[in-house]
């Protein structure tokens, strides 16, 4: 079997497993989410797939759609709510992804996807995190995440699908799961301004 195929094979098996595994918690979430926050339960955005081919994301919502007077929306940090906080701290809000791994949109490992705008702001070194299926976790997630810079990210991104292996991921996916257990470099979300992306690769 090729790698490309048990790669795939392994997405299938185990995100079905895990929706299997997980269906109480999602129900139970779901109506969480529907009496705090209303419908939808879902939350859906394009992000740019494997070749740059966008795709819907799914993630459980976390925030309100309040607005302020003049119809816009208010603050992240206003419209989250506590059950919202909860679900990011615990990665709660990922799960549904594993219906876009099981649909052929994500993998379980590969470059986190970001916002189809910022297509345009990389390099083409960069570039080549779009030349596999971005996953659910990845190498810069395991290796610093949030405390490291954006170019540093795309560096291990980059190294990532140069060197990508079915032992990599199988390390990838542990140290992911001993990470999530542990509460260590669990971010509250991977949402950044388009202001912020350029600066930071000034």
């Amino acid at each position: 079997m090729g790698e490309n195929m048990l790669k795939r094979t392994i997405d299938t098996v185990v995100s079905g497993s895990l929706l299997i595994i997980t269906l109480p918690i999602l129900i139970v979430t779901s109506s969480a989410i529907s009496k705090k926050m209303g419908n939808p339960v879902l939350f859906k955005q394009t992000r740019p797939g494997k070749d740059e081919k966008p795709f819907q994301i799914l993630k459980f919502r976390t925030m309100t759609d309040e607005k302020d007077s003049n119809g816009e929306l208010l603050p992240d940090e206003k419209r989250m709510t506590k059950t919202g906080d909860f679900i990011r701290k615990t990665s709660i809000d990922e799960l549904p992804q594993l219906i876009n791994v099981l649909k052929g949109d994500l993998s379980l490992v590969g470059p986190r996807p970001l916002l189809m705008e910022y297509l345009p702001l990389y390099t083409e070194e960069q570039r080549k995190r779009h030349l596999v299926k971005p996953g659910i976790t990845g190498w810069a997630q395991i290796n610093g995440r949030n405390a490291i810079s954006w170019e540093d990210k795309f560096k291990l991104d980059v190294w990532y699908v140069e060197n990508q292996s079915f032992t990599l991921d199988m390390f990838i996916l542990y140290k992911t799961f001993y990470n999530v257990i542990k509460r260590k470099d669990i971010s509250a979300s991977d949402h950044v301004t388009i202001e912020r992306f350029k600066g930071s690769l000034k």
